[in-house]
């Protein structure tokens, strides 16, 4: 590495605008796959974080090591709040709002938007983000203060907030389609077939979802639950009613 390249990657780092965390080397590797802008990244061991590129995502290997600029690990430290156990971290420049907000609205859709209704936890956030684009459903919109392009959120979510569409909403402005809300006085979710354009709500899991939101609900569903335990973590419950939803990822 020469002076003027660790100069110029610091310099990049503090000058980006729009820019979130992509904290660690599988974070920069999702990111990468599903067409993020990464302006800089930066790692204090090139070699390693090459060798794992060839390990875990040999088609981008080439590109990464084009794109990573090794500097010292005091200058990592500086600059990332805790240093990745991978040694890497990146900025992405996160999507327009109008663009996600059109993926959420558009009709007909082919796979759910999941709606968290006013989330408390930020790493919970990232969990269900990481579902969302795992199983391929059209984005996630949350409402409340919590912001889900938060550091921490996008941490948790493993860069995966670029392969779906992540916004915050106010209530009175989510995307169009059926409410299915989860809530324990709902019917049992495996006696009804989630259609392709449906919003699945979820609330908080001390306080379940807010009357606002109940009142909006097309169909309130429960998840199937032992008595006496009192609720799922939020990325479960999320996991369980994708999963029978039954959507399947998209291929390529």
């Amino acid at each position: 590495m020469s002076e003027d390249e660790v100069t110029h990657a610091v310099r990049r780092w503090h000058e980006t605008p729009g820019a979130v965390l992509l904290d660690g080397f599988h974070a920069l590797k999702h990111a990468l796959r599903f067409g993020a802008d990464v302006p800089v990244a930066i790692t204090s061991d090139k070699e390693a974080a090459l060798r794992l590129a060839r390990g875990l995502a040999d088609d981008l290997t080439d590109r990464i090591g084009d794109l990573l600029v090794e500097v010292p690990p005091q200058v990592i430290g500086d600059l990332v709040p805790r240093v990745h156990p991978t040694q890497v971290a990146a900025l992405g420049i996160r999507p327009g709002r109008r663009e996600n907000l059109a993926k959420v609205s558009e009709l007909p859709r082919a796979a759910p938007v999941v709606v968290l209704d006013n989330p408390r936890n930020l790493g919970n956030i990232g969990a269900v983000v990481r579902l969302a684009a795992g199983f391929g459903a059209t984005g996630v919109v949350t409402t409340g203060e919590m912001d889900p392009w938060h550091a921490n959120a996008v941490r948790a979510g493993a860069g995966l907030h670029f392969a779906t569409a992540v916004e915050r909403l106010p209530l009175d402005e989510l995307p169009p389609g059926p409410v299915y809300a989860l809530d324990p006085e709902g019917d049992d979710i495996r006696s009804v077939e989630l259609p392709d354009d449906a919003l699945l709500a979820f609330g908080s899991e001390r306080h379940g979802i807010s009357p606002g939101l109940k009142a909006r609900a097309t169909t309130l569903l429960r998840l199937p639950m032992r008595p006496q335990v009192s609720s799922y973590n939020l990325a479960t419950s999320v996991a369980m009613a994708l999963f029978h939803w039954g959507g399947t990822p998209p291929q390529g």
